[in-house]
């Protein structure tokens, strides 16, 4: 719990924090912070880290490992019986018994996190400290509460799920940095997310990612006369977007190629924007009859002001040339894996089907983020779209053993 002393200390921080750029995160930010600048904003952002050392003890850890996957693997029908009688054996450990089950990873923004504008203090503490509790890896066996792809997954094989998403992160260039808002609650853009990756011993047998809704911020830096007249910065970004899109999804795949398992990696689209925003005009009306519903609106059209009403119809549009160039990648990127029999990309827009021009999807904070129904929504259309990843990886589930489904799985060995 927060003490009164440490509360007011994040209200004060975040009143001092809030001029602050986030200089060197965007699409297109201007020359590199300067040295003295950015060694400033280093120090900052360790002190903040340092004050709050506490948190990482109150925080949802990002990976997720089956509870009783021992008890599941025990029986001579898993898939993993032979790891199970090695380890019962003494001839490999724990550790490497956990390492051979099925990994998952999760790359995206803050629409696949447990996040919503709130109270300044508030909203610190859950970025840094809220993990889980989302469409992908929420553990709560509650009914009603998210049943996540994670859940899902579970019915029918052990595993081992982390989340590397984060609020504020973007497709950006590795060189841009993540800026100091995204350093002080710890969010990575796509490039460090996929270096978190790449740096793990354990390379996940499947990859999912849906970022790129934060760089649909096209009037950012504009003039009036600019925004009047947008194709020139539209077409700059959608060309950048890819550009910055491929070379972390290149190293990732890079990798995979070396792995002695089979890799999917599954890029979503991104989220049906003139759907939502038929939602965010339905929430601005009861906001206006009564304030205390969706407190925060406001705060999505002051941080982010494509959002406001004269600049939407362009961010729809950047949209859905966005995942036009996500389309377009994934297909280039499997013509160029036809000799590697290990690795699939696969582009899914069930998460763009997803109806958020549904009042109850949004969040009833600032009606910008999904709320836990909407957490739900994206859980199932997500999974849906798994299966042909899954069968490629061999952990589909078997149709004609529905009372205990039959599994083959070429897992890391």
């Amino acid at each position: 719990m927060l003490t009164r002393a440490r509360f007011l200390f994040l209200a004060g921080f975040f009143v001092f924090l809030d001029p602050f750029s986030a200089v060197g995160t965007e699409e297109f930010a201007n020359p590199p912070t300067p040295l003295p600048v950015k060694a400033g904003e280093q120090i900052a952002a360790n002190l903040v880290d340092l004050i709050f050392l506490f948190d990482r003890v109150a925080s949802d850890p990002p990976t997720a490992t089956t509870p009783d996957y021992l008890e599941s693997i025990s029986r001579p029908s898993s898939p993993f019986y032979k790891e199970y009688l090695e380890y019962r054996r003494g001839r490999i450990s724990r550790a490497e018994l956990v390492r051979r089950l099925p990994h998952v990873a999760m790359m995206g923004d803050s629409l696949t996190q447990h996040f919503y504008i709130s109270s300044p203090a508030s909203l610190f503490w859950r970025a840094r400290t809220q993990r889980r509790k989302n469409w992908f890896l929420d553990t709560d066996p509650d009914p009603a509460s998210i049943r996540s792809v994670y859940e899902r997954l579970e019915a029918f094989t052990p595993l081992v799920a982390t989340e590397y998403n984060g609020a504020g992160a973007l497709v950006a260039s590795s060189r841009a940095g993540d800026g100091f808002r995204r350093r002080i609650v710890r969010t990575r853009n796509l490039s460090g997310q996929a270096h978190q990756i790449l740096r793990k011993k354990r390379f996940p047998d499947l990859i999912m990612i849906w970022i790129g809704h934060n760089n649909l911020d096209w009037t950012e830096g504009l003039s009036l006369n600019e925004r009047e007249h947008p194709d020139k910065r539209l077409q700059e970004m959608a060309t950048q977007f890819r550009v910055n899109y491929t070379e972390p999804l290149q190293s990732l795949i890079d990798r995979a190629k070396t792995e002695n398992h089979n890799v999917a990696i599954v890029v979503f689209g991104l989220a049906n924007l003139d759907a939502f925003f038929k939602a965010r005009r339905k929430a601005e009306a009861l906001h206006a009859r009564n304030p205390a519903l969706y407190p925060y609106f406001e705060s999505g059209n002051r941080s982010f002001q494509s959002l406001q009403l004269p600049y939407q119809k362009n961010m729809v549009r950047l949209s859905l040339i966005l995942d036009g160039e996500m389309r377009s990648m994934v297909a280039d990127l499997n013509r160029e894996l036809k000799d590697y029999g290990n690795v699939r990309v696969q582009y899914s827009d069930a998460l763009t089907k997803v109806d958020f021009s549904r009042l109850e999807l949004i969040n009833a904070e600032d009606a910008w983020h999904p709320s836990v129904e909407g957490h739900k929504a994206l859980a199932a259309a997500a999974f849906s779209a798994l299966r042909p990843s899954l069968q490629f990886l061999g952990i589909a589930q078997d149709k004609a053993a529905p009372s205990q489904p039959e599994l083959s799985y070429r897992g890391a060995r």
